[in-house]
């Protein structure tokens, strides 16, 4: 996918987030974030948008502090969480649309471009954050189109996973392989003692295959789906054991 067409995508699920958000109400509960209520959902994605616009905006090349960072997540009581949120979202749409393609800044996964970096993480930040919101507000969840979904699980398993940091690890080693049924893409885990990677390409002797539709697939590794929507041939302790400890921070 492209800098534009990850924009377009941005757009479209933080606009079904902040839908899916004023109908749940600001305190309903977050049923796939437990301890949250929809105001703390939405605290954390728009700061999470601000974050990311600032460092596009600023082309800042290293990472805010921590407390640096608190700035950005600070939703006052006396304001509206939607309405926080849709400017939080605009205000990242703008400066993606008008940063120049050879911006310089900092990011934390491989990417053709920093832009590119931010374009894609937001996109699939806003489309994982809809699923809570739309949960919230009882609802279904969505289901996405194959191309995008792909999308986010090669950012997932190929950029997150491919880090190599986490709980995430097995003695002896466990390979997982993801087959999407919808759209010509695999993905296969290597999960060692030391270390796990992530790459693209189903392997035919993995301790387990996990089949579905790309949106499937994308819900159910991003922690949002149901096992049974996808077919499991191997291990399914695997499975457990990612849902448990592949968490990205």
């Amino acid at each position: 996918m492209k800098v534009d067409a990850h924009i377009r995508a941005l757009e479209a699920q933080g606009a079904g987030l902040a839908a899916a958000a004023a109908a749940a109400g600001p305190e309903a509960e977050v049923p796939t974030c437990p301890g949250w209520r929809v105001r703390d959902l939405l605290a954390h994605a728009g700061g999470v948008h601000r974050w990311a616009a600032s460092y596009v905006e600023g082309r800042r090349t290293s990472p805010w502090t921590t407390e640096e960072e608190a700035r950005f997540f600070h939703l006052r009581n006396d304001q509206d969480p939607v309405d926080w949120y849709t400017r939080s979202l605009r205000e990242l749409i703008n400066t993606l649309r008008d940063a120049a393609p050879d911006t310089a800044c900092w990011s934390f996964l491989p990417s053709p471009t920093p832009l590119a970096f931010w374009a894609r993480r937001q996109a699939h930040e806003a489309a994982i954050h809809r699923v809570d919101a739309e949960r919230a507000a009882s609802h279904d969840s969505p289901q996405y189109d194959p191309a995008f979904a792909s999308d986010g699980l090669d950012e997932l398993i190929c950029g997150f996973q491919g880090r190599g940091r986490g709980r995430l690890r097995a003695d002896p080693p466990r390979t997982m392989t993801i087959a999407a049924t919808d759209h010509d893409r695999g993905w296969t885990v290597h999960i060692g003692p030391d270390r796990r990677t992530g790459a693209l390409g189903a392997a035919t002797d993995a301790d387990l295959t996990v089949s579905g539709t790309a949106s499937d697939l994308y819900l159910l590794l991003w922690n949002r789906g149901d096992e049974a929507r996808v077919v499991l041939d191997g291990d399914r302790d695997l499975l457990d054991m990612w849902r448990g400890k592949a968490v990205v921070t």
